[in-house]
């Protein structure tokens, strides 16, 4: 929904600000921006309870190659979401090709794999449904 991160993080600050002063509260966010690749796992800043939560979802995702999700993180553009206790969540996708793209001309939409995208997008269905299901500790 906004992006900015290598400009100051102004879009996620500004989103941030904005959502205080409507007095909106955000149970969660999250983030990909990592490449469009395979996706491992998913990282996360939070309370114990929501870390614990997650990692009692990963026997889910195991089955699809999703196994890291020990890792501390979420992504720089929601993190000043983290003001209102909302729990930050980062897709972590395989990132031995990404440095091969990012931030080079060679970082365009036509070198994107379209089944790696689907499956990050996919993954991250996936957890919006399960907090959807069950609800997000604090």
């Amino acid at each position: 929904m906004w992006m900015n991160e290598e400009n100051g993080s102004k879009g996620g600050k500004a989103y941030a600000d904005l959502s205080e002063s409507r007095k909106e509260h955000h149970i969660a966010a999250i983030e990909s921006d990592r490449g469009g690749f395979v996706p491992r796992g998913f990282t996360s800043t939070g309370s114990a309870k929501q870390k614990k939560q997650l990692s009692q979802w990963k026997v889910l995702f195991e089955p699809y190659g999703l196994h890291d999700f020990d890792r501390t993180g979420g992504g720089a553009d929601i993190r000043p979401l983290s003001k209102q206790g909302t729990f930050l969540i980062g897709l972590l996708p395989d990132g031995q090709r990404y440095f091969r793209y990012h931030h080079t001309e060679k970082d365009v939409f036509e070198a994107v794999d379209r089944r790696e995208l689907e499956l990050g997008a996919a993954s991250m269905a996936s957890l919006v449904y399960l907090m959807d299901q069950y609800g997000v500790d604090n």
